[in-house]
């Protein structure tokens, strides 16, 4: 009668998860605020320089102080870069703005106001303008972005702006303070007046015979004087 061994019980090692996707966790980078602060910052400046056309990743990455790599791990595509720095280029100016025309400030005091707030802002960043236009100009649907950037939509924005303006103009008429004007007339003008000479920088430096220094003087001058132009002109 042959001996029976006693069965051999290897011990099952525990199945190998794969550790593909943890390791490609592991191995991205934390996301950091101050580094996608400061690609934001050299993307801004080589967008208004360059245009989104014209800007190259190459260079926004190297201005950032970081590789392409990086670049495209914070912000994927040139195109969602582009959005991030338009929506943070022209929101808090547009927030600013829609703040005051929609608020309770007297009239005159609105016109004050709105001229201090664009003129100080394109004054410490003369080429927003003329990069602003551009890109409304190849991207139109950035237009609702730049609203949407200062936490509002067209759609609820728009009446509330137009009726307050409306409203102000109205009783102001009925007081014979001010000549009659449409709202909408109204807030177009007053933008305009405090945008044209930046987005037409390099003409009016020309036309005027100004250097930048004298273009920084003639800023400062209309900075003062617009608001004045402004009221006089619609009084009645």
């Amino acid at each position: 009668m042959s001996e029976t061994r006693p069965r051999t019980i290897r011990a099952t090692a525990p199945r190998r998860r794969s550790t593909r996707r943890a390791a490609t966790v592991a191995g991205a980078p934390r996301r950091d605020g101050n580094t996608e602060s400061r690609i934001l910052d050299a993307a801004h400046a080589v967008f208004v320089q360059h245009g989104t056309a014209g800007a190259r990743m190459l260079d926004i990455a190297r201005a950032a102080g970081v590789n392409q790599a990086l670049l495209h791990y914070y912000f994927r595509t040139k195109d969602r870069l582009a959005e991030a720095v338009f929506r943070r280029a022209a929101g808090d100016l547009f927030r600013q703005v829609v703040h005051v025309l929609s608020s309770d400030l007297a009239l005159e005091d609105k016109v004050s106001k709105v001229i201090e707030i664009e003129i100080d802002h394109l004054s410490r960043t003369p080429g927003l303008p003329s990069y602003i236009i551009s890109e409304l100009h190849h991207h139109p649907g950035r237009a609702r972005l730049l609203i949407s950037a200062s936490g509002t939509t067209p759609e609820h924005v728009r009446p509330l702006l137009i009726q307050k303006i409306r409203q102000q103009i109205a009783a102001a008429v009925r007081a014979g303070t001010l000549r009659p004007i449409e709202a909408e007339q109204f807030i177009v003008n007053l933008l305009s007046l405090c945008v044209f000479p930046f987005a037409a920088r390099p003409m009016i430096m020309v036309l005027l015979g100004l250097d930048e220094q004298g273009f920084d003087a003639f800023i400062k001058q209309r900075r003062h004087q617009l608001a004045h132009v402004i009221v006089r002109g619609l009084r009645a």
